[in-house]
Formats: C-alpha cells, sequence, structure tokens
C-alpha cells in the first residue's frame, strides 16, 4: 500500500506544480518580480520570472495532503514539515524581492531549522563507522547537528542553483532516492510520512524543472532553492539519523553529494582567499564546466549523472545495512 500512496502524491505533485507554474511565470513579469542578470555570474542576459519556488511549495503540499487527507492519518505528523519549509519559502521570496544582508538570511533558516528540531525533527543519534553501535546525543548535541544539517543542506542546494535546471534536476533525483530508501525499510514508523514527502518533493521538482529547464522560463529563486534543500535535510533527518539499519553517516552525504561537496569546496576555496564565506564567485562546479566550453544543457545533464551514480551507491548502502 505504501508504494501506491506515493505514486499517487508524486502524480498529483507533478500535475499541480506543471500547472501553475507557467500560470506564477506569467503573474510575477506582470507584478515585476524576475530576475535582472546583473554581471557576468548570471548566465542570462535577458530578465527571467521569479517566484517558481510558490510553485514546487504548492505542488508539495497539494501531492502531500491530498493522499493523507483520504488516508484519514499522518497531517499531524507533515503539519511541522509543511509549516516550516512555508517559513523557509516566505523568507527566501523576501530575499528575492529585496536581497537581505546574509546575517538576516541566517536569521530565517534559523527559526525555521530550531522550530523543526522542537517538533521532533532530531538527529539524536549517530551510528559509529565500521566498529558498530551507536553515539546517543545529549539535548544541545542534537540540536546543533540537527540545525546546522538543516541549514547546511538549505544553503548548498541554494548555491548551486546558477544553472538552468540544475538544482531541481538533483532535487529531485535526491528525492527520488530517499522515497526507495523510505520503501526499503518498511518497519521503520516514519518510513511512509517520509516516501510520501518524498515522492512529493519528487514530483513537484520535476514539474517545475519542465520549464525551469534551459532555456528557463522562471526561476525558483532562493525561496525555492532554499525550500527544496531545507525538506530534504528534513526527511533525511527523518528517514536515516532513525533507522538503526541505515549508514547514518554515509547515505546521506552520497544523496547529497553534489551540492555538499560543491558547498564544502566553496567555503574551502573562499577561506583560502580570505573572502566572505557567502560572497559570490564562478568558482563552483557548474561555471568551471561552463568555462570548459560545455553547454548549459551539457553541464546539467553531466551533473544529474553523477547525482545519479551517487545516489545509486547511497541505495545499495542502504539496502545491504538494512
Amino acid at each position: 500500500m505504501k508504494k501506491e500512496l506515493t505514486i499517487i502524491a508524486f502524480f498529483v505533485a507533478l500535475l499541480t506544480a506543471g500547472v501553475l507554474t507557467p500560470l506564477i511565470a506569467r503573474f510575477a513579469l506582470r507584478v515585476g518580480a524576475k530576475k535582472i542578470p546583473k554581471d557576468e555570474r548570471h548566465i542570462h542576459r535577458e530578465p527571467v520570472a521569479l517566484l517558481g519556488g510558490i510553485a514546487i511549495y504548492l505542488g508539495l503540499a497539494v501531492g502531500l495532503l491530498s493522499v493523507l487527507i483520504v488516508r484519514g492519518q499522518g497531517l499531524r505528523e507533515v503539519a511541522p514539515l509543511l509549516t516550516c519549509g512555508a517559513i523557509i519559502l516566505v523568507w527566501g521570496t523576501v530575499d528575492d524581492l529585496v536581497d537581505l544582508r546574509a546575517g538576516m538570511k541566517l536569521i530565517g533558516q534559523l527559526a525555521a531549522a530550531s522550530l523543526a528540531w522542537w517538533w521532533g525533527v532530531r538527529i539524536e543519534f549517530l551510528e559509529k563507522p565500521f566498529v558498530g553501535g551507536y553515539w546517543y546525543l545529549e539535548t544541545w548535541e542534537s540540536y546543533t547537528m540537527t540545525v546546522l544539517w538543516l541549514i547546511a543542506l538549505t544553503n548548498a542546494i541554494n548555491l548551486i542553483d546558477g544553472l538552468d535546471g540544475l538544482a531541481a534536476g538533483v532535487s529531485a533525483i535526491a528525492a527520488a532516492t530517499l522515497c526507495v530508501m523510505a520503501w526499503q525499510h518498511r518497519t521503520q514508523a516514519e518510513s511512509l510520512i517520509v516516501a510520501l514527502v518524498a515522492a512529493s518533493l519528487f514530483g513537484s521538482a520535476l514539474g517545475f524543472l519542465r520549464y525551469n529547464f534551459n532555456p528557463a522560463q522562471i526561476f525558483m529563486g532562493d525561496g525555492g532553492a532554499q525550500l527544496l534543500g531545507f525538506m530534504l535535510a528534513a526527511i533525511s533527518v527523518i528517514g536515516l539519523s532513525k533507522s538503526a539499519a541505515a549508514v547514518a553517516i554515509a547515505a546521506p552525504v552520497l544523496v547529497f553529494g553534489v551540492p555538499v561537496f560543491d558547498t564544502s569546496f566553496a567555503i574551502l576555496r573562499r577561506l583560502r582567499n580570505r573572502q566572505p564565506i557567502f560572497s559570490a564567485d564562478r568558482g563552483h562546479l557548474h561555471h568551471r564546466l561552463l568555462d570548459r566550453g560545455l553547454s548549459q544543457k551539457q553541464v546539467a545533464m553531466l551533473i544529474y549523472l553523477i547525482s545519479c551514480l551517487l545516489c545509486a551507491t547511497a541505495l545499495l548502502i542502504s539496502a545491504h545495512a538494512r
């Protein structure tokens, strides 16, 4: 029954996002919510509609709630995720429109991550690699690790959102992988909720991707990219860190391999060059591939392939550890 419900959630989310995205694009252009290229970091030379994150969120919410309302269970469990996701979306959309300072961006992310932890989205123990057993975390350790993970992945997805379709495609692949992992661990009480959220996020990102792939008709903006990162991070905490069978460090890192490693190298690069961590540059993987002569579509497809290979490895690890 779990697979049937997740498939329904996926298609409802896909259809909802697919229908709403062009409507929101037209609305965004009408009200002046558009990305205007300012320097050489921007790939496009013409203004492109923003606010795509709204379509992603609505696709996620409609896909998820349509199944849970019919099922009559699970609304209480997903309400915190949808609420925190809405906070991230709104705060990121404000940033898209008025260009918040780095500190102000972090305040909104910290509020949503703290609220998620308070509502039970927590890393409570870590599996000891190689030796077996678990490290059980104190309350402050659980809070610190959870908030750091949520904020880190929120910003990691945002940082790779510099190329048409890149963040949406990578996020869709990650969401699909988390959904399959939830299917693998059938005995976990949280697995159905994780599968439904992941399937809805997969469908929503895919429905949006149709209009975001090169040449993009709409951008998800910081609101959409941060929403995808936050939701992926949250369901990975619920679905993997609470599973005694999962390799709680290796699997999530592999699922989010491209944004995690790209962000890590970006931080090291900026520290080495004595630049602010949140400063923008053209040193990301997609920029380097573009500079080598690949087209936007070629770069996106290559990074999709890398993500698929990393996610396949994570699935093998998860299945073996079940």
